[in-house]
């Protein structure tokens, strides 16, 4: 490949572009008429301009970025997340063009695509499974039988769903009816599919995932884990690895088993293969994500590895460079998504201009972004400005590092998730890892935070009051009642 076109936007289209270029491989970059000056934009070799700021218009426009790819000569697509990174239909137009797909194959993006398909490829494997029902269930009396067989509280799913939507918590029986039409519903707003499903819902669960790599030849690894349990609104917000609480035995059969779910659907290139474990350490298949994921950065400063460089390497037809055996946790990485959003009002997005932008240095400290002063953050799109990754010898040194580096993220013009990562680091549940997917709830809420920016204003305001008296102490004339200057100057 000599030439790759990045079908997205942002700090994840800049972040590919780097491996391009250092890769010697020239790069497209594609943009809405929102993103005209945008980093990623100016980063690439050539850029072109899709239509206008809605995505439908601009960046879901998928045969539109396949006939510039015709124009420009490309040889590869690289999807980035989001938008048609997992998207089977277009992969498989890009490949009847011709054209490199830097990801999985089509038809393995529809297996994992859908949670039931899914489930059905990985059953046939010794892969420990979530109790409940791996078909669709639309009539409630199947739904009353399902939940009262497995026990109470379940899981309603969207089977095509994602970021929370399509999910329904049923606590008893009564509820099932109401909750399952609002899942059923909201499947269908957001996916164009209803078909839901029910699982027992595990109480007190941490969200573990297994990030994977595969070549063309049958060689899968997997590199570790990450903890992604830190969420708000069924998504996430600070990831970290190794996770706190993993055993290398542990490791080794989740490792095995995620490697195993790749093998199932003849999967390659990058992945991550999702796991719910629950508070006796069990762990269960959730579904595979068959894209780069946003908190990659944490895996590659952990292993050395470069994910992207590896996904084109593989989407070249080449093997892996490496064994399962090469790869050695090294050290403790966290991430934090720095996004537009007041976690003082709910964490809902926050439209401006970044007045001040001004980001953390030091080694250790990495921050993938793709924002600049002075550029306003649309409302078309993810609110996400950065990823903010710390990279320590500990995991208390990497807390440590993250809280520093938050101190000196200086942002003004938006509000943003900043201050709930202080929040986070600070609080001794992250601190112990004793936590779940539950921490926003069991532990946050707007006024902690607002007290603790009262509490600083507070000494802030004494310490500059402290200043102050000793500087005017300082500044005091000295009367020396032995002399008599004062009456000779009046004099």
């Amino acid at each position: 490949m000599k030439k790759i076109l990045v079908a997205n936007r942002g700090e994840i289209a800049l972040r590919v572009m780097r491996t391009i270029r250092k890769m010697g491989i020239q790069s497209v970059a594609v943009y809405s008429e929102a993103d005209r000056q945008s980093p990623h934009v100016l980063f690439a070799d050539e850029a072109v301009c899709l239509g206008p700021a809605p995505s439908a218009q601009s960046y879901l426009d998928g045969d539109k970025i396949i006939a510039f790819c015709k124009e420009l000569g490309v040889d590869g697509i690289h999807p980035g997340y989001g938008f048609l990174s997992e998207n089977a239909d277009f992969a498989q137009k890009v490949e009847d063009a011709g054209i490199n797909f830097i990801g999985p194959s089509p038809q393995a993006m529809r297996v994992m695509g859908s949670k039931l398909a899914a489930k059905e490829c990985v059953s046939h494997y010794n892969i420990p499974m979530v109790p409940g029902i791996d078909k669709a269930v639309l009539d409630i009396n199947e739904a009353h039988d399902v939940a009262n067989r497995i026990g109470y509280p379940v899981l309603i799913k969207a089977s095509a769903g994602g970021g929370g939507k399509g999910m329904r918590i049923v606590e008893k029986a009564e509820d099932m009816k109401e909750q399952m039409e609002r899942a059923i519903s909201e499947a269908v707003a957001a996916f164009g599919d209803g078909s839901v499903f029910i699982e027992k819902y595990v109480t007190s669960p941490r969200h573990v995932e297994i990030q994977v790599v595969a070549d063309k030849h049958g060689n899968v690894i997997h590199g570790f884990e990450r903890e992604c349990s830190i969420q708000r609104r069924h998504q996430k917000v600070v990831e970290e690895t190794p996770c706190a609480i993993m055993t290398p035995e542990l490791r080794q059969r989740m490792g095995d088993a995620a490697v195993m779910v790749a093998k199932a659907c003849n999967y390659s290139s990058t992945g991550t293969v999702e796991f719910l474990m629950d508070d006796k350490h069990n762990f269960y298949f959730l579904e595979m994500n068959t894209r780069l994921q946003v908190e990659h950065a944490v895996s590659e400063m952990i292993t050395g590895l470069d994910l992207v460089e590896e996904q084109i390497k593989i989407a070249r037809g080449e093997k892996l460079s490496f064994s399962q055996e090469d790869l050695v946790l090294n050290g403790h990485a966290i991430e934090l998504r720095v996004c537009a959003e007041d976690p003082l009002n709910n964490f809902l997005p926050s439209v401006g201009t970044l007045t001040r932008y001004e980001k953390p240095v030091g080694e250790g400290i990495r921050v993938d972004d793709g924002y600049e002063e002075g550029m306003t953050i649309p409302i078309y799109y993810d609110p996400m400005i950065a990823k903010l990754v710390v990279h320590g010898k500990t995991r208390t040194e990497a807390i440590q590092m993250m809280l520093q580096a938050i101190k000196n993220y200086k942002i003004e013009g938006v509000a943003t998730t900043l201050s709930f990562g202080t929040f986070v680091f600070e609080h001794e549940a992250f601190f112990s890892g004793n936590f779940d997917t539950h921490f926003v709830q069991k532990y946050y809420s707007p006024e902690k935070i607002k007290a603790k920016q009262e509490k600083n204003a507070y000494l802030a305001a004494l310490v500059a009051l402290k200043y102050w008296q000793e500087q005017q102490e300082m500044l005091r004339p000295v009367e020396n009642k032995s002399t008599s200057w004062k009456r000779r100057l009046a004099h």
